[in-house]
């Protein structure tokens, strides 16, 4: 598959923003759990337009939607748009893959796809499972995974995926996981340049090494999972974003951003 382009070669980072898990509706007015996503990604997208950070693409990390109609994407579009930046977009469990890819893979949005700039590959990956909320990466994506990983001349990569590759020590969030991560890591681990994992789905911060390797998970631009609970249950934490910069060298720099929190 042909990579996308990108502009900061002479840079010495190249500088993602991390939008997950935004659970759109058709409907405006649509609330998940009394909670207006679309008001909640406008207030994400109010805050990264305020503090100016110069970040170079977007990276929205699945379950985008989650009612699944057209509308749903249409939203995140006009939501995102004032950032000005390329928007690089995986599937959700929540979302509609074809529904999806009609909406978001033309300029300035992708669809599972490649982005190389600078020393770095970033790939987008698609972990959905149909009709499940556990994630499955299929033989054919785990080889596409591999195959560009090999044939990257970049130093370094990141793979974006939505299910999370690691335990998050909550039993109910585990059983909808990736259920062939043994493999995915594999891939990983075998290829020898994947500086960083970063996923969504799980509602929640995670940060973790394996190997040469950081692993990150981020919180929702809407609600918020209670971390390492047994049953499902909701955390009382705001809207939340990520920054990420990868640096020439291969080390990852990232910030977590709660909106209306002082952290």
């Amino acid at each position: 598959m042909a990579a996308a382009s990108g502009s900061t070669a002479a840079r010495d980072s190249l500088r993602i923003l991390q939008l997950t898990d935004t659970h759109l509706f058709a409907s405006a007015s649509g609330t998940l759990r009394g909670i207006d996503t679309l008001a909640t990604l406008e207030s994400v997208v109010s805050d990264i337009l305020a503090r100016a950070w110069p970040a170079d693409i977007i990276a929205a990390t699945g379950d985008i939607s989650h009612d699944e109609p057209v509308g749903a994407y249409d939203r995140f579009r006009e939501a995102v748009r004032p950032l000005g930046l390329p928007v690089f977009c995986i599937p959700g469990n929540h979302d509609s893959r074809d529904a999806m890819h009609s909406a978001l893979s033309e300029p300035p949005f992708y669809y599972c796809r490649t982005f190389e700039s600078g020393h770095w590959c970033v790939i987008g990956i698609d972990s959905c499972l149909a009709g499940e909320a556990s994630g499955r990466i299929s033989d054919e994506e785990l080889r596409r995974l591999a195959s560009e990983l090999a044939d990257s001349r970049k130093p370094h990569a990141a793979v974006c995926l939505h299910h999370p590759p690691l335990p998050m020590q909550s039993r109910w969030l585990d059983s909808v996981g990736l259920e062939n991560a043994d493999a995915f890591l594999d891939v990983v681990e075998r290829a020898g340049n994947v500086r960083a994992v970063v996923f969504g789905h799980v509602h929640q911060a995670f940060d973790e090494t394996r190997g040469t390797t950081r692993i990150i998970g981020t919180p929702s631009t809407c609600a918020q999972f209670l971390p390492r609970s047994d049953e499902f249950s909701l955390d009382v934490r705001p809207p939340a974003y990520r920054r990420i910069s990868l640096l020439a060298d291969g080390s990852v720099h990232t910030e977590l951003i709660w909106i209306d929190e002082d952290e």
